[in-house]
């Protein structure tokens, strides 16, 4: 399928990450969310750089939506790296407290070090980064154990940099999600769209669901015992193997709504990301290097 890939706005970019760089500076603790579905499409290329040396804690959201077993796996593949993961479910309130006990802990390494030095203890500072849609301000709220910053299932509700109060040891920094400038990992941007962790306007719905339905087919191969029977075959009665992407959104379209393949391509989308056909990573450990 021809279309232009997938890019998002470099000016939007551009002043959303020169009004974090201008709060990082006060920042103490980086406090970074990704999608446990797509954890390295959704690693900014910029973080290193951005963390230097302040506490970083990796959290990947979305437990929920990925099996037990490969939620295990890649715990164990960060833990190689020497990173410390933690899973959440934001929605939920899942892994909450393990978040806050490292918080704290961070908390109490940075005031000791502000006390040897003379000075007084005061709050951490600490910011909430990633990319968009991947559960950042539900993180927050659940973190407040209230409801103060807007969130729902949709890149870009997070507008503005807002500091909140989490406790007399926290203060939390509720980012917009931040993308790469240039997205020029196009088979990681087609995961970014399939995941809904970026904004609908920068991608084509047809291209974007025949990606999934190709994804769905490679994963029953490389990953059988994830996908013992396709998720598409039992949900919708039509068997992926012998079609391209492309071809069974067209045959799907034309069973279900007419030919319609815009109205199919958002509905396959939606019943992934819903978690209506299971729950399925995109990517897997053991295919960090070579993509699945």
């Amino acid at each position: 399928m021809t279309s232009p890939p997938i890019q998002w706005y470099p000016g939007h970019i551009a002043k959303a990450e020169k009004a974090l760089l201008d709060q990082l500076k006060r920042v103490d603790l980086i406090l970074e969310v990704r999608d446990f579905r797509i954890p390295l499409a959704t690693a900014h290329p910029k973080l290193p750089q951005w963390i230097g040396n302040k506490a970083h804690l990796l959290i990947l959201n979305r437990m929920d939506m990925v099996p037990a077993a490969v939620q295990t796996q890649w715990l164990q593949w960060f833990e190689q790296q020497n990173i410390s993961a933690y899973p959440t479910d934001a929605k939920q309130g899942k892994g909450i407290p393990a978040i806050l006990q490292a918080v704290q802990t961070v908390s109490v390494g940075i005031n000791q070090r502000r006390q040897q030095r003379g000075m007084l203890p005061r709050p951490v500072r600490a910011v909430v980064i990633g990319f968009p849609n991947v559960g950042k301000s539900a993180l927050i709220n659940r973190l407040l154990k209230r409801r103060v910053v807007e969130s729902a299932r949709r890149p870009g509700v997070t507008r503005q940099l807002r500091w909140v109060r989490v406790s007399d040891q926290i203060e939390l920094l509720d980012a917009p999600g931040i993308l790469p400038a240039a997205l020029r990992d196009q088979d990681a941007a087609l995961n970014l769209a399939i995941c809904d962790d970026i904004g609908e306007a920068a991608y084509d719905y047809q291209r974007v669901a025949a990606a999934l339905v190709e994804r769905l087919k490679r994963l029953q191969i490389t990953a059988p015992a994830l996908l013992p029977q396709s998720p598409l075959g039992s949900r919708y009665g039509l068997e992926p193997e012998t079609l391209t992407g492309e071809d069974y959104v067209a045959q799907l379209a034309h069973d279900r709504h007419h030919g319609d393949r815009e109205r199919t391509a958002k509905e396959l989308l939606n019943d992934f990301r819903k978690g209506v056909l299971g729950r399925i990573p995109l990517e897997l450990p053991d295919a960090c290097q070579k993509g699945l």
